[in-house]
C-alpha cells in the first residue's frame, strides 16, 4: 500500500487503495510518500515506483486517454474517477489485459487467462465488464485453449469506451480539475 516499502497500485486482482480513501486522501498520499522517499536533490519528489514526480504529466493527461493510461500517477487517478461512477473494473480489465500480454510460460498464461475470465469475462463475475455476449461467447468458447491474443476483442472494446465516454467526463471531474490546480500551484 502508500505506506509500505513497496507500492502494488494496479494488482488488477487486489483492490490497491482501501475502501475508505477518498480522492483528496489519495492523493495526498502519493504526495507526501513522493516528497518522504526522495533519495537526494535530484530525486526528490520521486516514488519508488515513479521515475520523477508523480503529477509531473498532470497537463498532458487532456491531450489523450493513451497519456492518462501511460502513466502511472494517470491511471491511479482514473482508477479513482471509474470507482466514484462505479466503473472500476474497465481500467482493472484493461490492465490486467496488458499484464498477461507479457505472459512467457504456457501454464502461467493458462492460470492468468482463468482469473481473468472468472473476474471480468464470464456471467455474473465479480467485476463482470460490458461486453456484447459474442464476444463474451468467443472468449468462453475458447478459454480452455488461450492465446496471448484471447482477450484483444474485449480489451479494444473496453479501450474504447474509456476513451470515449468515461475520458471526457474524467478530464471535467473534480479529480482531474483538482490535481491541475495542484500542479499550478506548485
Amino acid at each position: 500500500m502508500l505506506g509500505g516499502g513497496h507500492l502494488d497500485l494496479f494488482s488488477p486482482f487486489t483492490p490497491s487503495l482501501p475502501n475508505n480513501h477518498n480522492t483528496t486522501s489519495v492523493w495526498q498520499d502519493l504526495i507526501s510518500v513522493s516528497h518522504r522517499r526522495g533519495r537526494g536533490d535530484g530525486d526528490k519528489g520521486r516514488l519508488c515506483c515513479f521515475p520523477k514526480d508523480p503529477l509531473g504529466d498532470v497537463e498532458t493527461w487532456s491531450e489523450s486517454v493513451d497519456k492518462v493510461l501511460s502513466c502511472k500517477a494517470g491511471q491511479i487517478a482514473f482508477r479513482e474517477f471509474l470507482k466514484s461512477e462505479y466503473s472500476e473494473e474497465n481500467i482493472l480489465f484493461w490492465l490486467a489485459c496488458e499484464e498477461y500480454k507479457k505472459i512467457k510460460t504456457v501454464p502461467e498464461m493458462i492460470s492468468s487467462a482463468n482469473r481473468i475470465y472468472s473476474e471480468f469475462v464470464q456471467t455474473e463475475a465479480p467485476r463482470q465488464i460490458n461486453i456484447d455476449c459474442g464476444t463474451r461467447e468467443n472468449i468462453t468458447k475458447n478459454i480452455s485453449q488461450p492465446s496471448l491474443t484471447s482477450f484483444d476483442t474485449a480489451q479494444k472494446l473496453i479501450y474504447s469506451l474509456m476513451a470515449r465516454d468515461c475520458y471526457p467526463r474524467f478530464l471535467k471531474s473534480d479529480i482531474y480539475q483538482g490535481l491541475l490546480r495542484r500542479t499550478d500551484s506548485r
